[in-house]
């Protein structure tokens, strides 16, 4: 109880004689990290104008803002009158960063694969992706990872340096996504016949596209009891980047396609299944 007294006593003293300091000190820190902000907002908006990537221009500003908090928390320490701390912290900052890099061997490797991508620029936001089998929108690239929303409607946070390093798939880099979907048809069929029909049905959707990327039908399979088609066709991911959209669209699709051939009279089997009866 003694001890705590005297420890209360030399810190009531120390704020006594030093109090002027503290409240400078602290205000440069607070003034500091707002000051950090700012400056990162109006660099960013000067970024803005070279970079054509929002997801780059947000990146660029996260850093920005951490050096400046760094720098202003460093001069906090000196006007505290902590010289020594601070010039050990700047003094040791190369073996300091040697073993945070290798205790924290992944995040480094993040931040950097973040950088890249940044300035690379493989994606821009709201592109649909896939990156080791996640499909998603990308929504905010971060120091350590991207932001990407599923399409059914999961947030899935993906390591930078696992987009960097694996194979990565951008559905709306060209603005022009492929659907596709089988229909089987009877072997009595006039298979060229509804060729035809289903590419005019695919013609009057509004949606797909039909000047650069022409809609197709292909015979897929001769299975057991069908012969089964498969139809390819694009939309235009400009007009919108919500997944809803785009699968209305297929859903029209195959709903006009089903009902052209049946009105014309076309047959979708089921698999016929053969039962033998054999006497014992």
């Amino acid at each position: 109880m003694e001890k705590l007294n005297e420890k209360l006593t030399e810190a009531y003293t120390y704020f006594q004689e030093n109090w002027s300091v503290l409240v400078v000190a602290f205000s440069v820190l607070i003034i500091g990290i707002l000051l950090a902000n700012l400056i990162s907002k109006v660099l960013t908006k000067r970024i803005k104008t070279k970079v054509t990537s929002s997801l780059s221009e947000l990146f660029i500003a996260q850093i920005i803002r951490i050096i400046l908090k760094v720098i202003t928390f460093l001069f906090f320490l000196s006007l505290l009158g902590f010289n020594d701390i601070t010039t050990k912290i700047l003094a040791g900052a190369g073996i300091l960063t040697f073993v945070i890099g290798f205790a924290f061997k992944d995040i480094g490797e993040n931040f950097l694969a973040g950088i890249i991508l940044a300035f690379k620029s493989p994606f821009l936001e709201n592109d649909l992706i896939e990156s080791e089998g996640i499909v998603g929108y990308v929504k905010e690239l971060r120091i350590r990872e991207t932001l990407v929303k599923t399409t059914d409607g999961k947030d899935v946070f993906i390591p930078n340096s696992q987009i960097l390093k694996n194979p990565l798939i951008n559905y709306t880099l060209d603005g022009f996504l492929r659907y596709d979907f089988k229909l089987g048809l009877d072997y009595s069929s006039d298979v060229k016949k509804a060729i035809l029909l289903i590419l005019d049905t695919l013609q009057q959707i509004e949606g797909v596209v039909k000047v650069d990327k022409i809609p197709t039908v292909v015979i897929d399979e001769l299975a057991a009891s069908t012969i089964n088609l498969k139809i390819f066709f694009w939309i235009d991911t400009t007009k919108s980047s919500s997944k809803t959209y785009h699968m209305n669209i297929k859903n029209v699709v195959m709903q006009q396609v089903l009902f052209r051939l049946t009105e014309e009279g076309f047959e979708m089997p089921s698999d016929i299944v053969e039962i033998k009866q054999y006497k014992s």
